[in-house]
């Protein structure tokens, strides 16, 4: 399920950790009257009425001291990577100085929806901006109202379509998920399980075999509307499904919602030109432990070797590791992205195009290597 993540920034002491615990009415984050008592981005998901699922995230101040305190400010800033919605916090003594006015001026410039607010109102109000919220987190006022405005700006996101205006009510849709060694014991993962949220609320019918039942599957069925399969299985499955069906991958559709999907096939056409000793960077947006059949480290780049017939320098990150230079690399290759927001994936795409560096993702750079790129990303 995508969330909303709802990041507060502001200067030490502003009180954005007490407005992060009045907003959550959970003890979150530490209080404290010392300045720069939060030391790194606290972030907690969880479900919070009315807004529905969402991660919260406690920065610390922009305006720490020192070398360690840069360093805390640099991972402030990194935050508003993966951030939907901010909220800058001011301290309503002091009023709004360089760091909030450079803050305010970065969000504008990356188009994140935002909210000023005013804490420790009940201090007195200096000069700030004209639509400033008022806020008091010691007393608690005007927390409902600052939801309120947060829970317009959650409904106003335009969240593109996953798999359901693809198929119509009462559609067959097969899924393959594969059984292997790297899934994960007793639960799929989750672009499997957004898609058949996304059908059944179409009212769609998913039908999920392995890959070795799919053949069996497809005969017992009936009429079968679109296969969506795990792209590491896309030589076997495209043998199996008849052309006439439409064939795509779990990626392939996370790449389309989250709006990359363009820029992605551009990113795996690169493949035909890439130099021997050319480097590439793998990245997952996840971080899990890794087996000996591990698709980024092991299967990929086997794949790469095979379809190019040479060799590269190969890099790996995952998780928040993203590097801000990307200059060195001669392609990136991403993971789907299922457990990063939309406005983080968007982030490291527009930094790659930003920096003239071609990237794409598993499922499409699967599907182009295996002569499929094409059929796999015509979805009627």
């Amino acid at each position: 399920m995508e969330r909303t993540h709802i990041a507060f920034f502001g200067r030490r002491n502003a009180g954005k950790s007490s407005l992060v615990n009045r907003f959550t009415s959970q003890e979150l984050s530490i209080v404290s009257d010392v300045a720069g008592t939060t030391t790194d981005p606290v972030r907690k998901t969880m479900e919070l009425l009315p807004l529905g699922p969402v991660v919260i995230i406690d920065t610390p101040g922009i305006d720490d001291e020192g070398a360690l305190g840069n360093q805390r400010i640099e991972r402030s800033l990194r935050v508003i990577d993966e951030t939907d919605i901010a909220i800058l916090v001011i301290d309503g003594s002091i009023g709004m100085g360089d760091d909030e006015k450079a803050l305010l001026a970065e969000f504008k410039k990356r188009k994140i929806p935002h909210l000023v607010v005013v804490n420790k109102s009940d201090l007195g109000t200096a000069e700030v901006p004209e639509d400033a919220m008022v806020v008091s987190a010691l007393k608690g006022e005007g927390i409902e109202e600052l939801k309120e405005k947060v829970a317009v700006i959650i409904s106003q996101r335009k969240s593109r379509p996953l798999v359901s205006d693809l198929v119509e009510e009462g559609d067959l849709v097969v899924l393959v998920v594969p059984i292997d060694k790297s899934a994960p014991k007793d639960r799929l993962i989750l672009p499997q399980q957004m898609v058949i949220r996304d059908l059944l609320g179409k009212g769609a019918i998913p039908v999920v075999v392995k890959d070795t039942e799919l053949a069996i599957a497809l005969e017992k069925v009936g009429k079968v509307r679109m296969v969506i399969t795990d792209s590491q299985a896309f030589a076997k499955v495209s043998k199996i499904v008849p052309n006439e069906i439409p064939l795509t991958s779990f990626s392939i559709l996370m790449a389309r919602f989250k709006g990359i999907l363009d820029q992605s096939i551009e990113g795996a056409n690169m493949l035909d030109k890439l130099h021997d000793g050319a480097k590439i960077l793998i990245s997952e947006g996840c971080t899990h432990h890794r087996q000996c059949e591990d698709i980024g480290t092991v299967k990929l780049p086997g794949w790469i070797r095979e379809y190019t017939g040479v060799d590269f320098d190969f890099k790996f990150t995952s998780g928040l590791e993203f590097p801000k230079d990307l200059t060195e690399y001669d392609l990136i290759i991403h993971c789907g992205a299922c457990m990063l927001g939309e406005t983080e994936v968007n982030s490291r795409y527009q930094k790659a195009k930003d920096q003239g560096i071609p990237m794409t993702n598993y499922g499409i750079a699967i599907g182009k290597m295996k002569g499929i790129l094409d059929r796999v990303i015509r979805f009627n």
